[in-house]
């Protein structure tokens, strides 16, 4: 560590739903549809309670709260499809989304830490070309517990092999901001504007942006992780 205490930033990892793909809206309909179409129950607090959960919860949140009358695994997977056909006609990348992750990707090595199941992360960072940009990549999935817990950030530093205090997150929404802070990484906060996060998880990022754009290696490098 570098003399007066402060660590040297060594990887940058991203939420992908939010910030680097305007797709929150497209999981919600799709999960709506599909509740109706089964014959389950859609509340319009759905939405907001899903986010951030991890594809083994709100396929269960699905089917317990919901009344999905079907099985919590065929609930993940078949939404999870219908999401990637969506992304396979348009994949909806938000303004400076490429451009972020590229510059970063010269500076850092990158990580995705995902709530959205792993065919569908795999199929974006295909479909956008930025498969070569990210060292890792994890859906929340393959972790005990979803966002707001700080389980799918702590895999992503460890895949990484480094120092979870040494990382900066960008991420969108509350849960996200939790997750990433409860990991003890410096938060870059961009609100999602259907979406947006509450004030006191917002109080937790180290920068708050309102754009994409505005995210840059010489921003990044002013942080103080740990």
């Amino acid at each position: 560590m570098p003399a007066g205490g402060r660590q040297e930033i060594a990887a940058v990892i991203f939420d992908l739903d939010g910030v680097l793909l305007d797709s929150e809206a497209t999981w919600v309909q799709v999960k709506k549809e599909f509740t109706e179409e089964a014959g389950g129950h859609w509340k319009e607090r759905a939405q907001w309670d899903m986010l951030g959960m991890s594809s083994i919860e709100w396929s269960r949140y699905m089917h317990d709260q919901l009344r999905v009358p079907v099985p919590p695994e065929r609930i993940s997977s078949e939404v999870a499809d219908r999401v990637a056909e969506r992304y396979r006609e348009r994949l909806p990348l938000l303004p400076g989304a490429m451009e972020a992750v590229r510059s970063l990707a010269l500076e850092w090595p990158l990580a995705v830490a995902s709530s959205s199941n792993r065919n569908v992360i795999d199929l974006v960072v295909e479909k956008a070309g930025l498969a070569e940009a990210f060292a890792a990549t994890v859906s929340s999935e393959e972790v005990e517990r979803g966002k707001p817990a700080p389980d799918v950030y702590l895999e992503a530093a460890r895949r990484l092999s480094v120092d979870p205090a040494a990382c900066v997150a960008i991420e969108d929404s509350s849960n996200g901001i939790r997750s990433a802070h409860a990991a003890g990484m410096a938060v870059v906060a961009i609100p999602n504007r259907d979406f947006p996060p509450e004030q006191d998880s917002l109080e937790l990022a180290s920068a708050v942006l309102d754009l994409l754009a505005e995210l840059t290696a010489d921003l990044v490098r002013v942080l103080r992780p740990g």
